[in-house]
């Protein structure tokens, strides 16, 4: 594909997904919009995933992204709090490949690297860096300020090889 390619980031949580649209042409990058779908806490799981899902379908329908890059999130201390990220993380998956979108991964360290430079750091180092890149960008939360980050690091990485090949072998 060539020409402008919009990109859907995705930061999951079963409380906060947030989510943030960008277009890439070559090397420059525009920000389209970003927010948080958020899930009623008091609900039973499934509703809660049910309103991550119908969230995410409604930001897919109005923005229309090409492409989708995904958080890959990480918990270890507590098994029952794991599960359930990995849950909401299974949503914000599944709803980019049923709109058939190809789906990138990116673990955190990837996603700081690309957008501060380094693999680790803090998130206010995310967020001035995001307002570095992006200096229209406006988010609503650290969920979705981290979506961003997630878009900026799949707009550096989609020419990467590992990517060409995931696509070709998609095709």
């Amino acid at each position: 594909m060539t020409g402008t390619i919009r990109i859907i980031g995705i930061d999951p949580g079963l409380r906060r997904t947030g989510w943030a649209i960008i277009e890439t042409l070559g090397n420059s990058l525009r920000f389209v919009g970003a927010g948080t779908v958020r899930s009623d806490d008091k609900a039973d799981l499934a509703s809660r995933l049910c309103q991550l899902h119908d969230g995410l379908a409604e930001i897919l329908h109005v923005h229309m992204p090409h492409e989708a890059a995904v958080e890959a999130t990480f918990v270890n201390k507590d098994a029952v709090a794991t599960l359930k990220l990995g849950q909401a993380r299974g949503i914000a998956m599944l709803v980019p490949a049923r709109a058939g979108l190809r789906v990138a991964e990116y673990a955190p360290n990837a996603v700081k690297k690309a957008v501060i430079g380094v693999g680790h750091g803090e998130k206010r180092q995310i967020h001035m860096m995001v307002k570095v890149l992006m200096p229209k960008a406006r988010f609503d939360s650290d969920d979705a300020a981290d979506a961003i980050a997630v878009a900026i690091c799949h707009a550096h990485h989609r020419q990467s090889p590992t990517w060409r090949l995931a696509l070709e072998a998609q095709s």
